[in-house]
């Protein structure tokens, strides 16, 4: 292999494994003198290998050839990819150097783009799709990053729809086609780093991962100790601290990690399958509350999960939602979306409630009534409605003597974990160290789980 996209293949797959598909194809087009420059594989290499054993279906696009531009013939041999892909059930990788339509091809490249946009809507859900960009992917063609479950950036990699320089407004020196941006500030990519770096993390994911939506989840050897004590953890403990503790091996893969940090998104091995988990990260914030960002991250992911047959966990540790009027525009809508996925999701769902459960926020983190198969607590974990002190001055507005002692009744009688587990809203209320063996337990009994929904064909929100 000698183009930079071969070489990516190369890196990327098991030594030896990649099988080229449609290498003789070139372009067709006679326009603008297209003839006159030879287009080997017309500018994308296509074809099938295998990671860590597992098979993959991949594309490359080659810069080296018309600068990896997209033209009818360069399409269909990606659309033909996923169509095999498709009839197996494996992922489909694209890896992204392209400078976007090819001008000489007109309407055809075009009309190429959304064949393409067309086909990985298609197979959403269906296959996993993996993106990574290392050049630049932009217009329209971005959307099928969009597309893609997981989305790796190379650290100088461009992800744009409008380039920088026709947008009004920006922030001195902000660059919101850069790998940064699409980290932390939109969250479209999930991992950003060198090129190695993001190769590596694209081998790492895959063997956790099934490779379609057909597959009764991923599932793989465990070697950790099924009843080993979770160690370091305690009520308030953030949730990827969490999941990393009880993680197989301390194996832990975070989906969107730089963006809406205080919700927690993150795959892990529990027993030798794979779990998600969605869970509240109150570190280095003043409150735990939802937010408009945090809440369409974690819906996005519950359903990645549910059409990937992965059970998820939700760690919840939560006192209200963010008051801003950026959340007042967007958080009702958000939370819709939420309670949908949740409500929709028939895979194994376990909430523990390491922190904070108050207020209607703890609805929406996957409580009793709004799915959850089972509920977990620890002993140190605070549940209620609202603080006792506020909804005393609210209970006794009119006898402030009274305040003191209504509070105390209230906390010890309307508030607390024991209150929930006495009204059935709690199943069980965990010591720390218990609760990767308790978390396993609990998704081995749901591990056949049938669930009814009423028949439709998706919710309208």
């Amino acid at each position: 292999m000698s183009s930079a996209a071969r070489k990516r293949i190369e890196a990327l797959l098991d030594e030896n494994s990649f099988v080229e598909l449609g290498a003789l194809v070139t372009s067709r087009n006679t326009d603008f003198n297209l003839t006159a420059e030879a287009t080997p594989s017309d500018g994308v290499v296509t074809g099938h290998g295998l990671i860590d054993g597992n098979l993959v279906f991949v594309f490359a696009q080659d810069k080296d050839v018309l600068g990896g531009s997209i033209g009818e013939m360069h399409a269909k041999k990606i659309n033909s990819l996923y169509d095999m892909a498709l009839s197996v059930g494996a992922p489909v990788i694209g890896l992204y150097d392209s400078t976007g339509v090819r001008l000489q091809e007109s309407a055809d490249a075009l009309e190429a783009i959304g064949s393409l946009i067309k086909k990985a809507s298609q197979a959403s859900g269906a296959v996993l799709q993996i993106a990574a960009v290392f050049g630049s992917l932009g217009g329209g063609m971005a959307a099928l990053s969009g597309l893609s479950d997981f989305v790796f950036m190379e650290k100088s990699a461009k992800l744009f729809i409008n380039p920088v320089d026709t947008i009004d407004g920006l922030k001195e020196k902000e660059d919101t086609s850069s790998a940064d941006f699409r980290y932390a500030v939109s969250g479209n990519a999930d991992v950003i780093g060198s090129e190695d770096e993001v190769l590596s993390s694209i081998r790492s994911l895959i063997p956790i991962l099934p490779g379609s939506g057909s597959e009764d989840g991923a599932h793989y050897e465990c070697t950790d100790d099924l009843n080993r004590a979770a160690e370091g953890i305690a009520a308030g403990s953030d949730a990827f601290s969490i999941a990393k503790e009880i993680s197989d091996a301390h194996l832990v893969f975070e989906a969107k990690g730089g963006y809406a940090k205080e919700m927690t998104t993150a795959l892990i091995a529990l027993n030798g399958s794979t779990v998600g988990v969605v869970g509240n990260n109150s570190k280095d914030l003043e409150r735990s509350v939802l937010t408009a960002e945090a809440v369409e991250k974690a819906a996005e992911f519950i359903r990645f999960c549910d059409a990937f047959e992965i059970p998820v966990l939700t760690v919840t540790d939560v006192e209200g939602f963010e008051t801003s009027r950026c959340a007042e525009r967007r958080l009702i809508r958000a939370l819709g979306a939420l309670t949908a996925s949740y409500a929709a999701a028939t895979v194994p769902k376990i909430t523990l409630i390491s922190g904070k459960a108050f207020s209607s926020a703890y609805l929406f983190m996957n409580s009793k009534s709004i799915g959850a198969d089972l509920v977990y607590a620890y002993a140190d974990a605070s549940y209620g409605i609202m603080d006792a002190n506020l909804a005393a001055k609210i209970i006794s507005a009119d006898d402030a003597s009274g305040i003191s002692a209504t509070a105390e009744k209230f906390a010890s009688e309307a508030n607390g974990i024991e209150n929930a587990a006495r009204r059935g809203y709690v199943d069980r209320i965990l010591n720390p160290a218990d609760t990767r063996k308790y978390i396993i337990d609990g998704f081995e009994m749901l591990y056949t789980k049938s669930a009814f929904n009423a028949e439709k064909k998706h919710a309208s929100r």
